[in-house]
């Protein structure tokens, strides 16, 4: 490539729309142009990256024995209809009608089409498993669109699914899957950590997301600093090894707490830890009200609740209902008489002589003792993680980086199967469900995870298997033709190694040159000048430590190729 005849405009300044460091340097560096609200052009170092991480998925995804086909985007409601999302999934399924007044809808995953293509086709046992992928455009209306490619509404995926005989054969094939993503981060250059999650609107019973880890993330995880367990904090277990209490408190009674509607402000007034303070959170769970109660130091975790309860939707309760059901402003509900089911976490159980809010208002009790004076439905672990938590796998230490999701794999089960009717004849002519799994990474996440992970104050610092171009060579004096002369043979010679490289033979002073190498984040930089020529060097720049050096102009066959391998190896090293 060369700078002169490819399209690159880079820019100066960050636009104001850009609000996270990869959305900035992209536009910065030439490599995106909105079109709008979440939906982004790829310009051509833009799409030279993308493509990179497609190689590298696709080459993991064969060599794990899935094949690549190619679905429709548009899908019909036909089909979201017999599995029951066409109503489920909500406004980001973006819906419409054709001219025979047919519904549609852009497709924002495959396993209704992918169900509907296998069970066409499969008969038999023998003819299992199947294992399909594809990379493709998908397009979900998110409500909030933001950050460039990390959340927008168009984005490239790879998704992959299963189809199985037994459940046996359903874990081999996640099995496959996740080592095949492993692989894949790590080719990728990319810090990771694979994570149990939540399934979501998806399905299924078992999931992890595959988590780049990076301070600008949007998801917290909880990762054991002792051992591989590591988890969405939506999923992180809270292990709880005390001794219920066996004690009891006074009576309870109604004490004053005007304006007091904060554990913070209640416990200032009544001179009580925010431990001994009891939350009473209320829920509007499929319809119908519930409450939770946890310590005033903790936080409920509603997808717990919705997988305790096995329920499709959870919402916080609105003011209205809050007030209904408790007889009181919001601030002073307390489980003391309430006539709905009330849910407790686990370590409420382990002490008494609680503080809760009285149903009244400008009020609370104290001596409250759950197993006296509240009618529990069931205790649980319904709260988030903390620091002080210690790890359900081995008890060591728990930290709570940030990372930002770019995988996700699933046991499906047999949801799509079963509500599609995919079954096939075994081995006695029996009639069984086929058992799935789905498999996705999200490919322009990825490309935009790598510069959240990787960048500094000047630009991009790309890996080399997702860079645009491993290497960039600046000719500072394309003016003269010797020095021209000489930068078009050290080129022709790195494209004859198979180097991506980019020539900057443009005419522009040497400081904007410079900018731009480092803005775009190409690995290695090559310098050739004038003066450099005439002392018979070229020099070097490793763009991720800074570090720079001088090469012999007249054994560059031997020199370039040892200093290009010991930074490539050095980006392997830091991986691992």
């Amino acid at each position: 490539m060369r700078f002169s005849s490819t399209y690159i405009p880079t820019l100066k300044e960050s636009p104001s729309e850009a609000e996270v460091v990869s959305h900035k340097l992209l536009l910065r560096a030439g490599m995106v142009r909105k079109l709008t609200s979440g939906v982004y052009i790829y310009l051509p170092l833009g799409l030279k990256a993308l493509e990179n991480v497609q190689r590298v998925v696709r080459e993991e995804m064969d060599a794990a024995g899935f094949s690549e086909l190619l679905m429709p985007m548009v899908i019909p409601g036909d089909l979201w209809k017999e599995t029951g999302r066409w109503e489920y999934y909500g406004k980001e399924l973006l819906r419409f009608k054709d001219r025979n007044d047919r519904d549609y809808c852009l497709g924002p995953t495959h396993e209704e089409v992918i169900t509907d293509l296998v069970r066409g086709e499969v008969r038999s046992y023998r003819q299992l498993p199947v294992r399909l992928y594809q990379i493709q455009t998908k397009f979900r209306d998110e409500i909030r669109p933001r950050f460039g490619l990390m959340r927008g509404r168009e984005f490239v995926m790879k998704d992959a699914y299963s189809f199985d005989a037994s459940d046996a054969g359903a874990g081999e094939s996640y099995k496959l899957m996740y080592d095949a993503y492993c692989r894949i981060f790590r080719r990728l250059g990319l810090r990771f950590r694979a994570v149990e999650a939540d399934t979501g609107s998806i399905g299924g019973n078992f999931s992890h997301e595959f988590m780049v880890l990076a301070d600008t993330g949007e998801d917290t995880i909880a990762a054991c600093t002792g051992c591989s367990y590591a988890a969405n904090v939506e999923r992180a277990e809270v292990v709880w090894n005390g001794t219920p209490c066996t004690e009891t408190c006074a009576p309870y009674e109604k004490v004053a707490t005007p304006a007091a509607h904060t554990v913070e402000e209640v416990s200032a007034m009544l001179k009580v830890a925010p431990s001994q303070v009891v939350k009473t959170m209320l829920f509007v769970v499929d319809g119908k009200t519930v409450a939770v109660l946890v310590r005033g130091d903790r936080e409920v975790n509603d997808i717990k609740l919705k997988n305790l309860l096995n329920a499709t939707t959870v919402e916080l309760a609105p003011a209205a209902v809050v007030e209904k059901v408790t007889a009181a402003p919001l601030g002073f509900a307390g489980p003391v008489g309430l006539d709905v089911p009330v849910y407790a976490d686990l370590e409420l159980q382990g002490a008494t002589d609680y503080v809760v809010g009285a149903n009244a208002a400008d009020a609370h009790l104290v001596h409250v003792d759950l197993r006296r004076d509240v009618k529990v439905t069931a205790y649980a672990d319904l709260r988030c993680i903390t620091l002080s938590d210690p790890c359900p796998r081995c008890g060591g230490a728990i930290e709570l980086p940030k990372g930002i999701e770019v995988g996700h794999i699933f046991k499906l089960g047999t949801k799509y199967s079963d509500a599609m009717h995919a079954v096939y004849l075994d081995e006695n002519g029996k009639e069984n469900v086929m058992i799935m799994g789905c498999y996705g990474i999200g490919i322009s996440r990825v490309v935009a995870s790598a510069i959240e992970q990787n960048h500094d104050e000047h630009g991009i610092i790309f890996p080399p298997a997702v860079a645009p171009v491993e290497c960039i060579l600046l000719n500072l004096d394309p003016g003269k033709e010797e020095v021209s002369a000489k930068a078009e043979e050290i080129y022709a010679m790195l494209c004859r190694a198979g180097v991506t490289v980019l020539l900057d033979d443009r005419e522009e002073r040497p400081g904007v040159k410079f900018k731009d190498a480092d803005l775009i984040g190409a690995p290695m930089q090559l310098v050739l000048g004038g003066k450099g020529l005439s002392r018979g060097v070229l020099e070097c720049k490793d763009r991720r430590t800074g570090e720079k050096g001088e090469l012999p102009v007249d054994a560059l066959e031997t020199a370039l190729p040892q200093w290009m391998e010991g930074v490539r190896k050095a980006w392997a090293e830091r991986r691992a």
